[in-house]
């Protein structure tokens, strides 16, 4: 599938779904925010620009440290969600690789969880390190392949269903998910002491909202749910109830197991 349409995917999955994201996958996302801030040296004073902000987890962080922050996402739902949080940012429709910030404008980019989600990753990194003054930072979230028991959670309950044509990052645009990978993407964009580790942690969520993501039609999950029929549908549901209780802690709640990767770079 090419870049153009793996981009128009994206903006069709997550078009008008904010609220749905808000409680369902943006706690989960929420993990890393200050261990990314902390990797782009992100603190007072500094302008911060936020790429893919979503609900405006990150640039409410930022803004709390006391940075003037630059917010911008491809997802009018999402930035009316981030104005609500972060009254203070400036905020901007727009997407990568394409951000209206003046070249060296800003002296820390962060992305999190973006990368999963562009056409070109390459593109995207670059366009992350113009945006940045010499010796500032950038820092990334991607989830990692193979994946940790909470992704593979998805892949389990929709492993039988036929999809159709799903889509895929072109293969030589695309790059490993592993620390490696991640790595050689940002020396590939030409910036220096490229740094990437992993954090683990367990994601707590109530069966029945974890369930609403993909019945909301977010991500691929709800992609694979929305093009069956109603019988299947529920069927789905069940055999997610079903699979899902090997993770329910006594309280009755999911205890999901995840990761992901964050890497930081310098602008040289």
């Amino acid at each position: 599938m090419t870049m153009p349409d793996f981009d128009v995917h994206e903006r069709e999955r997550w078009a008008g779904r904010a609220a749905a994201y808000e409680r369902t996958f943006a706690r989960l996302c929420a993990y890393p925010a200050g261990a990314l801030l902390d990797a782009a040296g992100a603190g007072a004073g500094m302008r911060v620009l936020d790429v893919g902000t979503g609900t405006g987890t990150v640039a409410a962080l930022a803004a709390g440290r006391g940075a003037a922050v630059v917010a911008v996402d491809a997802e009018p739902s999402m930035l009316a969600a981030a104005r609500r949080a972060v009254p203070t940012a400036r905020l901007a429709h727009a997407a990568l690789p394409h951000l209206p910030v003046a070249t060296g404008g800003v002296d820390a980019a962060v992305a999190n969880f973006v990368l999963n989600h562009v056409g070109d990753p390459a593109a995207a990194v670059a366009e992350l390190a113009r945006t940045v003054r010499p010796g500032g930072r950038i820092a990334v979230t991607v989830w990692p392949s193979p994946h940790p028991p909470l992704q593979r959670l998805w892949s389990e309950v929709f492993a039988d269903v036929d999809g159709g044509e799903l889509p895929r990052l072109a293969a030589e645009r695309d790059f490993p998910r592993t620390e490696e990978g991640l790595c050689g993407l940002l020396a590939g964009a030409g910036l220096a002491d490229v740094r990437c580790r992993t954090l683990s942690w367990t994601h707590r969520a109530d069966p029945d909202e974890w369930w609403t993501g993909p019945a909301s039609g977010l991500g691929i999950p709800g992609l694979l749910l929305t093009r069956q029929p109603p019988a299947t549908r529920a069927a789905l549901r069940r055999h997610y109830l079903e699979v899902s209780a090997r993770y329910r802690d006594a309280d009755g709640l999911l205890a999901l197991p995840t990761a992901a990767l964050l890497a930081c770079a310098v602008v040289p």
